[in-house]
């Protein structure tokens, strides 16, 4: 069988090709390693070039085959020159060769050795607009988004990519997805992990999150509503851009009433969010010593605070005792 695949991929018509490409996908890994090793990802990315659409979807599946658990092959796949073609199939405005194209740039992404040759391919801009919209008229999955922003979050660990990442407009995608998004959903929880790789390695990215309008408020509203992770992510977020400028954005993420999600978070948050929580709070803090004193110091009036509204949680939850309660902290926090 193996040897079928092989000579049909390489010297049978289009019906045999199809065969031979569906058939791959069947073979264990083992095999499927073995055919690489033959040159098989060369007729299969010939096949993408063919305006035959079974023909690409089969090319399309026995890739990713070929790519799963596999570093090698991923390069391979990249090297053959697949990306290009890749792209070139997503102005077919298909929504499911757009699945399946967005499905193999994040099989192939994950591998280090790509992600520069997807940078220079001009991938980025492609995949932010299937974000964005605007470069594709057709309904896009909430997976194709999901498996877009991995790919981004993949191609964002390598920090020679962040340039190409920002310019291509990201930022406001993924704001205008954390805006038009139920907070506790998993793609708001993505968008926020990728926002956050963004604003922490650019400061142009960072500057581009805090500028536009309605983003603080989107943050404080993930942190209202969002799940846990999500939390954590929009917390980092606001610290990393209050600790740009204290003076500038701090009123405006108070006014934004983030005080009573950021004390909740403290409580009930992962140790990074709680920790995050709390630095936020001390910054937050209408005071001019931040920084001045030990960090034990700093952080004692915070865990106080924090043990207090514990305890009150265990009687209410968030109600008129709860708020209160939270009035008052925000009241000792600003003395």
């Amino acid at each position: 069988m193996e040897d079928f695949v092989v000579q049909s991929l390489f010297n049978g018509g289009r019906e045999a090709q199809v065969e031979a490409a569906t058939q791959l996908t069947k073979f264990s890994t083992k095999q499927r390693h073995k055919l690489a090793e033959r040159g098989i990802i060369s007729p299969l990315v010939s096949m993408l070039r063919s305006q035959d659409f079974e023909a690409i979807e089969a090319s399309l599946l026995a890739l990713l085959s070929l790519a799963f658990g596999s570093e090698r092959n991923k390069i391979r796949i990249v090297r053959s020159g697949t990306v290009p073609v890749l792209l070139e199939l997503l102005q077919w405005q298909n929504e499911t060769l757009t699945e399946f194209v967005i499905a193999a740039l994040l099989t192939v992404s994950s591998c280090s050795g790509n992600k520069l040759p997807i940078t220079f391919s001009g991938a980025i801009p492609l995949i932010t607009g299937i974000l964005s919209g605007d470069y594709i008229s057709i309904e896009i999955s909430i997976q194709t988004k999901l498996d877009a922003i991995s790919t981004l979050h993949n191609l964002s660990t390598c920090h020679q990519t962040i340039p190409s990442i920002i310019s291509s407009g990201v930022v406001f995608a993924l704001l205008q997805m954390i805006h038009e998004h139920e907070k506790s959903s998993l793609l708001v929880e993505k968008s926020m992990a990728l926002l956050e790789n963004i604003v922490a390695l650019s400061e142009n990215g960072l500057l581009q999150t805090a500028s536009t309008g309605g983003a603080v408020r989107a943050l404080v509203e993930a942190i209202e509503e969002g799940s846990m992770q999500c939390k954590e992510h929009a917390a980092v977020i606001l610290l990393l851009i209050c600790q740009s400028c204290r003076d500038k954005y701090r009123g405006l993420i108070l006014m934004e009433g983030v005080m009573p999600g950021l004390l909740q978070l403290s409580v009930d948050g992962t140790r990074r969010g709680k920790n995050t929580a709390q630095e936020l709070l001390l910054l937050l803090r209408n005071c001019e010593e931040y920084g001045s004193r030990g960090k034990q110091s700093e952080h004692k009036p915070i865990e106080q605070i924090m043990q207090e509204i514990d305890a009150e949680g265990e009687r209410s939850v968030m109600g008129t005792a709860t708020l209160r309660l939270v009035e008052e902290m925000i009241a000792k926090l600003s003395t």
